[in-house]
Parts: C-alpha cells; sequence; structure tokens
C-alpha cells in the first residue's frame, strides 16, 4: 500500500461508493425522494449546463465571494497589523472582533439583505466579515507570537517601525496568512452562498434555496457536489501558491 499514490486510493474509494450508491438505488434500497441515484444527480447537473442558465449564477456566486475574500483579507490583515503596532487600537479592535468570532456571523445575513439590498453587495459584505475575523485572529496571533528578542535587536540597532514591519513581522507572518487563505476561501464562499440563499435573484446559493422550495433532492445533490469541485479547485491553487511563495523557508 505504501507504493501506491494516495490519488488512486482516494479515486478508487469514490468509485466504489458511487458504485455501491447506484446499486442500492437501482436495486430500490435508498428511498429515490432522499438519496437519488448518483447517475440521476449526474442529470440534473448536466441539464443546468446544457440550458447556460448555470453560468450567471456561477459568475453571481464567484464574484461576490472573490470580492469577500480580497477586501476581507486585506481588511482583517491591516486591522490585526494596527492591533499589534497601536495599543489604542488593540483596546478598541480586539473585543470587537471577539464578539465578532463568538456570534455565529451567518445571523447577520438578513440584517446585510436590508442594509446593502438583495444584489451583490450583501452577499460580498458577509464574505468580507467572515473573512475578515478569521484573517484578524491568524495575523494577530502570528505577529503577537514573534520573538521579542528580536524586535530588540533590530531596535537597537537602530531599525524603523517600517523596516520591522517590512522585514521581521512580515517574513514571519507570511506563511500562516497563507495558510489562513485556504481556510479564507471556503469561508469567502459560504458567505455568498448563505447570502444568496437568504434573498437573490442569482447564484448557486439562490438555486439551492428553489430547489429546496420544490423539494428537488437530485438538483439540491448536484449543486453541493458542484459547490465542492469549485471550491476544491480553489483550495488546491491557493496550495500550489503558497508553496511557491514559501519556498524561501
Amino acid at each position: 500500500m505504501r507504493r501506491v499514490p494516495d490519488w488512486l486510493i482516494q479515486t478508487v474509494t469514490v468509485i466504489v461508493v458511487l458504485a455501491a450508491w447506484e446499486a442500492a438505488a437501482r436495486t430500490g434500497h435508498t428511498d429515490p425522494f432522499y438519496a437519488p441515484a448518483p447517475s440521476v444527480i449526474w442529470s440534473a447537473l448536466s441539464e443546468l449546463f446544457a440550458g447556460g442558465e448555470i453560468w450567471s449564477h456561477l459568475y453571481a456566486t464567484f464574484s461576490a465571494a472573490m470580492i469577500g475574500l480580497v477586501l476581507g483579507a486585506i481588511l482583517g490583515t491591516l486591522l490585526a497589523v494596527l492591533s499589534v503596532m497601536a495599543r489604542p487600537a488593540r483596546i478598541l479592535l480586539a473585543p470587537l472582533m471577539g464578539a465578532l468570532n463568538a456570534v455565529p456571523r451567518i445571523v447577520l445575513a438578513p440584517l446585510l439583505v436590508i442594509w446593502f439590498g438583495i444584489g451583490i453587495a450583501s452577499k460580498a459584505a458577509l464574505a468580507v466579515l467572515l473573512v475578515s475575523v478569521l484573517m484578524f485572529f491568524a495575523v494577530f496571533s502570528a505577529v503577537a507570537g514573534v520573538d521579542r528578542r528580536l524586535l530588540e535587536r533590530v531596535q537597537t540597532l537602530g531599525g524603523s517601525r517600517l523596516l520591522i514591519l517590512r522585514e521581521v513581522y512580515l517574513p514571519s507572518v507570511a506563511s500562516l496568512m497563507l495558510s489562513s487563505l485556504k481556510v479564507a476561501v471556503g469561508f469567502a464562499f459560504t458567505g455568498a452562498i448563505v447570502g444568496e440563499f437568504v434573498a437573490s435573484s442569482r447564484g448557486l446559493g439562490y438555486l439551492l434555496s428553489f430547489a429546496q422550495s420544490t423539494y428537488n433532492t437530485a438538483l439540491s445533490l448536484a449543486l453541493v457536489a458542484l459547490i465542492m469541485v469549485f471550491v476544491m479547485s480553489l483550495l488546491a491553487l491557493a496550495g500550489r501558491l503558497e508553496r511557491r511563495l514559501t519556498k524561501w523557508r
């Protein structure tokens, strides 16, 4: 088994599970209302792409998620660095971020829809909220954990705050930031899809809401599979980017 590649084991496992599921559905051992056969789910997904309607929904979800990911990562990182570098900012921001982290931020989706409407702004705002809190605590912990002796030595040699930020803090937190970005990708899509599920006229979350309202289990599972493949592809790209940017380690 040690000589067998991981991807081959994973692929065979998925094929066996799908084959067993298909056989159970065809022989009547599973209720097609609750667990339709994989072939039925594939047909539902194929119909979405064949009709061409899926592209506008993918674009809406992807746009909101990417806006939320970029803005949330920048905002969370800047607030974390500011909190570490300035005590007044830390006194104000740490409790606020702690409160946001303690409350399930998904419950704010209806409020954001009221504030920003049912368009892309409310979905992007929810994604920004999810990602920024995650990045704040990741970067804050990494920056706060920098060796104090190293900081004192650089300061003794006349290093300015900008130099310390560029030469000490940034290399120390780069790896953790990139690792957190992989998690943030999932958070960004969660915010976009949940926002669309609450109130929207486009997006994968809107399609999921439609499938739920019509009790279309095959369409629901097809959309879930599509979201999983989409997000996992982005995670793979983020992992490759992380490995390339952290070669210096």
